[in-house]
């Protein structure tokens, strides 16, 4: 891999299932459609990085079995490196995606499958391609042990790392002087500090928490109102872009942490590749689906160029 984007994380088959609203317990309604699809945050972000138009590597574990066959023809098509290990004792994860058919809202269930066993070992393995990475990428899906080895490896090597803390569960403090970035949506964000981000200015309390915990800086990703990024020099909201109406925001986080790590790599300032995100997260949330939903290096600037012109 030419120097560009390393990612540990897990990929999950996701059964999407669209409908008014969610069914209670015990309840059966009738929904409006489905699909079967790639997804997995590290996954997502990888293809994200590849169809932004950086080199990108995928360390991860799958099952030998459909679901990883699916996830094999994902990175080939996509153009994503892979460092990956088939298992055959376990499979490839899946999620359960509840996606209100009114305005793209979601809910999701995922089991990582094979992924779950991800271990210092992989990361070891893999040792050579995050050092020799630009940026490197992780998240919460996987166990913190081996996302926390991972950050130690790019850290020592120089590599820029950015931390996505998701889903929302307990990480060890060590993480946080471990990450140039770390980037929590605003529930995410809300259970690391234990409060509500109801304002931007909330935003900023939280990204001064992050801060104080030896974050590098905080983007904080706050849905409509755009993502805040907060460092010791300056905080600044930039605004969500989209190029029509909302249809999905499954994957939207993704699309835009792959966006985000895609413009490091490539060497754009810190709030000009937050920008880049949100372009790329904008167009994503405008189709439906997740990884193939990503938009393209020419799309993402074409976009960014219109809504330039527009300002």
């Amino acid at each position: 891999m030419q120097a560009g984007v390393s990612i540990l994380g897990i990929f999950v088959a996701d059964t999407a299932y669209l409908a008014r609203r969610m069914p209670a317990v015990g309840e059966t309604i009738i929904g409006s459609g489905f699909s079967v699809g790639p997804g997995g945050k590290g996954s997502n972000q990888a293809v994200a990085v590849a169809r932004a138009g950086s080199p990108v590597a995928f360390i991860s574990r799958l099952g030998r079995d459909t679901f990883g066959d699916m996830a094999l023809r994902t990175y080939e098509d996509a153009g994503v490196t892979t460092k990956i290990v088939l298992m055959d004792d376990l499979p490839t994860g899946a999620a359960f995606i509840y996606v209100n058919d009114q305005n793209g809202e979601n809910a999701i269930i995922v089991y990582p499958g094979a992924a779950g066993a991800i271990d210092v070992g992989d990361v070891e393995a893999a040792r050579e391609t995050i050092e020799t990475s630009r940026v490197f990428v992780t998240q919460l899906e996987q166990p913190a042990a081996a996302a926390q080895h991972a950050l130690e490896i790019a850290r020592a090597a120089g590599v820029v790392t950015v931390f996505n803390p998701a889903p929302a569960e307990p990480f060890p403090d060590v993480i946080y002087p471990l990450s140039d970035y770390i980037v929590p949506n605003e529930t995410e964000a809300a259970a690391i500090v234990d409060f509500a981000l109801n304002s931007v200015d909330d935003a900023r309390r939280a990204g001064d928490v992050l801060l104080a915990k030896g974050a590098g800086a905080a983007l904080i990703t706050l849905g409509a109102r755009g993502v805040l990024y907060h460092n010791h020099d300056q905080s600044v909201l930039v605004p969500a872009m989209a190029p029509g109406p909302v249809i999905d925001t499954t994957g939207a986080g993704d699309a835009f942490v792959g966006g985000f790590s895609a413009a490091l790599a490539r060497g754009l300032a810190p709030v000009e590749a937050v920008r880049f995100g949100c372009a790329t997260a904008g167009i994503a949330v405008t189709r439906r689906g997740t990884a193939p939903a990503m938009p393209t290096l020419a799309e993402i600037e074409a976009f960014l160029a219109k809504s330039k012109a527009a300002r």
